[in-house]
C-alpha cells in the first residue's frame, strides 16, 4: 500500500471515530470520551498489521461494531468502549488483565464475555452449534451488554460478508436467522431484528431475495405516491386538532414479505399489507395515552378499520417493553394499510428497547437498567442440566413466540407465549402452584389441563396438597419453564421411589442370603439389562421387578461357572460406586409408542437404517407390512415424507416401567357396613395407585363396584386385586378389559 493510501486511510479512521463521538444516543461526559479515546487508541494499535478478507483496515470492524451499539442500541460509554475493544483479546498478544490494568474491571467482564463466545470452535455440528449459543445465552448471568455488544458485532458482519466462501455465508445467515434475530426481537431491538432477518434471507435465498427486492423497487414510486395521498389526509385533520407529529412511511421488511408469502402460500402482488405508516406525537406522560386514541378515532373517521386487527399494546405492552397501537384500515384502491400510532418516547423504546428503558425511569443508571432486563431472559437459563439442542430450541420458543394477555381472577393481567395452556399458567403464577394444580376453569368453566388459552382469558387454578405431577404433563405444557419445575419434582420423585426400592431390594435379597454391595447392584443392574443402580433400586419400588426374577438372578448366582463368566463381563466396582452415589436418572427406554396419544401398535423396525431404542424414530404405514419404523435422518426419510406425509406417524420410545395405564376393575359382594370405606382406603394405601373413578350401588343386599385405577404396572395391580379380595364381604373382583 503507498503512503498516500495509508493517509487516506487514517483519516478515514479519524472520521469514522469522531462520527462514533457524534451520534452516540447516551450523553458522554468529559470521562466517557476519555474512556473511548483510550479504547480507541488500544484497538488501533492492537489491529494494525490486520486486514478484512475485502482488504480494507482490520480496526474499520470494531469501529463500526462500536456505532451500532453507540446509535442503534443506545449503549454508554463502558459499551462503546467494550465494542472498539471486543476483538483484541482473541486475535492479538493482548490479555484480559491487560484490559482490566489498562481500562476497568466492568469493561474487562464484558470484553471476557465477548471473547468467552468467540473461542467456542467455529465448525460444528448440530449438538456443538447448539452448545455454543447455550455457552452465548449463559453469558447473560454476567452482563447481557455482551450479547448486545455481540448482536452489534453479528449485524456488521452480515452487512459485509460479500468477500466470504458461499458456504460460509449460508452458514453464518442461518445462524443469523436461528437465534441472533429472535435474541433482538426478545430485546425489543426491532430495526436490528429486521437487518439482521432481511440479510439471513440475502444469504439463505438469494433468488427470492432479490426477487422481492426488485418487485420493491418497481412498486416504489406508486407506493410513495399511495402512501403520500393518505398522509396529506391525515395531516389536514391531525393540525386542525394542533397535535405536534410526524408520519413516516414505513416499507415492510423483505423477511417478513417472504414469511407472508410462504404462510399464506400467495404471491408477492397478493401480500396484502405491504403498505404501513407511522404516526409518532410529541406529549408529556399524563396525555400519552389519551392522545394515542384521539389519533385512532381521526384515523378511523377517515378509512375504515379493521376491527380484527386492532392491536393495543399501549393498554398492555408486550414483555420486550413494546408499546403502540396498530390499526389496520381499508385504504384507497380498497387496499390494506397499517397504521402504527406511537409516542415519541415509545417510538425510542421500539427502536432502542433496552437503553430508552432506563433513560426513562428517573434518575436510572445504565447499571440499574440492567436488572429488570436480565430478569427477562433469566427464566430460559433455570435448567442448565436439558440437552444443548433441547435447551436452544426452547430458549429460541420463549424468544420469538407471540404472545397473549390472559387475566388472573382478580383481574390482574398476565401476559404469556401463544399457545400456553392453563398449566402453563399455573406455572407463570408460582411454580408450587402449578405442582399442585388439580384442576383449571377458563371464564368460569372447568377445563382440561392442555386447554390453549386465548388473549382476555380469565383463568382459576384449583390446588390440591396431595396432587403431584405425571409424565403426561410434559405433554399439557409449552413453555420452559413448567416443563422444568416438572421434569424436576418427577426426577425428584423418581429418586424418593428409588431409596424406598434400595431398602425393599436389600430386604428382599437377605430372604435370598444375599447382601446387597456394590458389586451385587453391579451384576443386577447387568443382569436387568438396564444403565445405573437408580434404574435398578426404582424399579423395585414400584413393584416392576417381580420376585421370581430376583429369585433367577440369586440361582444364576449360586452357579460359579456361570458366575466366574459374569465377573469377567463385569462393569469396574468405579462405575457401581458412582451408580450409587449420583442422582443421574438414566432411563431404559424398552417400549415404541404411536400418535399424540402414545398408542401401542405392532410395528417392524426397518432394515435400511437399523433403528435401536433411544433412537429418534417415525413410523411409516407400508401397504402390506404394517408399520416399518425408520430414523428420523434414515437416507430413505425426506422422500418418504414429502411424498407420502399421510402416511407418517409420530414415534417415540419411552421407558415402560415409568408408563401409567388405566384399569377397571369390578367388584362384587354382599353389602356390609363399611364396606365402602375400607374399599378405599385399601386402595389408596397400595402404593402407586391413583384412582381416577368410583361407582358404588346397592341393590337388595348386594354389592357391585367399578373402580378405573392408574398404574405404573401389571405387579402393582395383581397385589391390589388380591389385597381387595381380602376384604370382608367381597365376593368377586375381576379385570375389565374393553373400556
Amino acid at each position: 500500500m503507498t503512503e498516500i493510501d495509508l493517509e487516506k486511510e487514517n483519516k478515514a479512521i479519524a472520521q469514522e471515530y469522531k462520527e462514533l463521538l457524534r451520534i452516540s444516543y447516551q450523553t458522554l461526559t468529559p470521562e466517557d470520551k476519555k474512556l473511548i479515546r483510550k479504547a480507541f487508541d488500544v484497538s488501533v494499535e492492537a489491529h494494525k498489521e490486520q486486514r478484512r478478507k475485502s482488504g480494507e483496515a482490520y480496526i474499520f470492524h470494531p469501529i463500526a461494531v462500536a456505532k451500532i451499539v453507540a446509535s442503534e442500541i443506545g449503549l454508554g460509554a463502558t459499551s462503546i468502549a467494550a465494542a472498539l475493544l471486543h476483538d483484541v483479546v482473541e486475535d492479538t498478544p493482548t490479555t484480559i488483565q491487560d484490559i482490566e490494568r489498562l481500562f476497568n474491571p466492568k469493561v474487562a467482564q464484558i470484553v471476557e464475555g465477548l471473547t468467552k463466545i468467540s473461542m467456542v470452535q467455529k465448525d460444528l455440528n448440530a449438538s456443538l452449534q447448539a452448545e455454543n449459543f447455550r455457552k452465548m445465552i449463559l453469558t447473560l448471568n454476567d452482563d447481557v451488554r455482551v450479547i448486545l455488544i455481540k448482536l452489534a458485532d453479528r449485524l456488521h458482519n452480515m452487512q459485509t460478508m460479500e468477500s466470504m466462501q458461499e458456504d460460509k455465508q449460508t452458514k453464518i445467515a442461518s445462524e443469523t436467522l436461528y437465534i441472533y434475530a429472535p435474541l433482538a426481537h426478545r430485546l425489543g431491538l426491532y430495526n436490528i431484528k429486521t437487518k439482521l432477518e432481511d440479510l439471513g434471507l440475502k444469504y439463505t435465498e438469494p433468488a427470492v431475495y432479490n426477487d422481492i427486492v426488485s418487485k420493491i423497487k418497481e412498486t416504489k414510486e406508486e407506493q410513495d405516491a399511495y402512501i403520500a395521498d393518505i398522509t396529506a389526509v391525515l395531516k389536514t385533520a391531525l393540525d386542525e386538532e394542533a397535535i405536534e407529529y410526524i408520519i413516516k412511511g414505513r416499507p415492510k421488511s423483505i423477511y417478513s414479505i417472504r414469511r407472508k408469502m410462504k404462510a399464506q402460500n400467495v404471491s408477492f402482488d397478493e401480500v396484502y399489507d405491504k403498505f404501513a405508516l407511522r404516526i409518532v406525537y410529541k406529549s408529556n406522560p399524563h396525555d400519552e395515552k389519551f392522545l394515542a386514541w384521539k389519533i385512532y378515532s381521526i384515523v378511523t373517521d377517515h378509512y375504515r378499520p379493521s376491527p380484527s386487527r386492532l392491536r393495543d399494546w399501549i393498554s398492555s405492552p408486550k414483555s420486550t417493553g413494546y408499546e403502540a397501537l396498530h390499526i389496520t384500515v381499508m385504504g384507497p384502491k380498497g387496499r390494506w394499510v397499517e397504521v402504527q400510532v406511537r409516542s415519541e418516547r415509545m417510538d425510542e423504546i421500539a427502536e432502542k428497547g433496552y437503553a430508552a428503558h432506563y433513560k426513562y425511569k428517573n434518575g436510572a443508571t445504565e447499571e440499574s437498567g440492567l436488572d429488570v432486563w436480565l430478569n427477562l431472559l433469566k427464566e430460559a437459563l433455570e435448567n442448565s442440566e436439558t440437552n444443548a439442542v433441547d435447551f436452544v430450541e426452547d430458549f429460541k420458543m420463549n424468544l420469538y413466540s407471540k404472545e397473549i394477555f390472559v387475566f388472573t381472577p382478580k383481574g390482574e393481567i398476565k401476559s404469556l407465549p401463544k399457545g400456553a395452556t392453563s398449566l402453563d399458567f399455573a406455572f407463570s403464577i408460582h411454580s408450587e402452584i402449578g405442582i399442585r394444580t388439580r384442576g383449571t376453569r377458563v371464564n368460569g368453566k372447568l377445563v382440561p389441563l392442555n386447554f390453549e388459552l386465548k388473549s382476555g382469558d380469565q383463568i382459576e387454578v384449583i390446588t390440591s396438597q396431595h396432587q403431584k405431577p405425571t409424565v403426561n404433563w410434559l405433554d399439557y405444557v409449552t413453555t420452559s419453564r413448567a416443563k422444568t419445575k416438572i421434569k424436576n419434582v418427577l426426577n425428584e420423585n423418581t429418586k424418593k421411589i428409588g431409596e424406598e426400592g434400595k431398602e425393599l431390594l436389600t430386604r428382599k435379597l437377605k430372604h435370598l442370603k444375599i447382601t446387597l454391595n456394590e458389586s451385587v447392584v453391579n451384576e443386577l443392574v447387568n443382569f436387568f439389562k438396564l444403565k445405573t443402580s437408580l434404574d435398578l433400586f426404582y424399579r423395585v419400588g414400584i413393584g416392576a421387578i417381580e420376585n421370581q426374577q430376583l429369585k433367577d438372578y440369586a440361582a444364576q448366582k449360586s452357579n460359579t461357572f456361570i458366575n466366574f463368566f459374569k465377573n469377567k463381563m463385569k462393569r469396574s466396582p468405579s462405575t457401581a460406586d458412582e451408580d450409587i452415589h449420583k442422582p443421574i436418572i438414566s432411563s431404559s427406554y424398552d417400549m415404541l409408542v404411536f400418535g399424540k396419544e402414545h398408542d401401542k401398535l405392532d410395528y417392524k423396525l426397518s432394515p435400511c437404517c437399523n433403528p435401536i431404542p433411544g433412537d429418534d424414530v417415525f413410523g411409516f404405514v407400508t401397504i402390506n407390512e404394517g408399520i416399518k419404523v425408520h430414523k428420523k435422518d434414515c437416507p430413505n426419510a425426506i422422500g418418504m415424507q414429502s411424498n407420502y406425509a399421510y402416511r407418517i406417524m409420530t414415534a417415540k420410545w419411552i421407558d415402560s416401567s415409568q408408563e401409567e395405564f388405566k384399569a377397571i376393575i369390578n367388584i362384587t359382594g354382599m353389602d356390609v357396613l363399611g364396606l365402602t370405606n375400607q374399599l378405599t382406603k385399601v386402595i389408596s394405601n397400595n402404593m402407586h395407585v391413583n384412582i381416577q373413578s368410583i361407582s358404588l350401588s346397592t341393590d337388595a343386599g348386594i354389592f357391585h363396584g367399578q373402580v378405573a385405577v392408574i398404574v405404573q404396572n401389571n405387579t402393582i395391580l395383581k397385589k391390589m386385586i388380591n389385597n381387595i379380595k381380602k376384604i370382608d364381604g367381597i365376593d368377586k373382583v375381576t379385570r375389565v378389559y374393553k373400556t
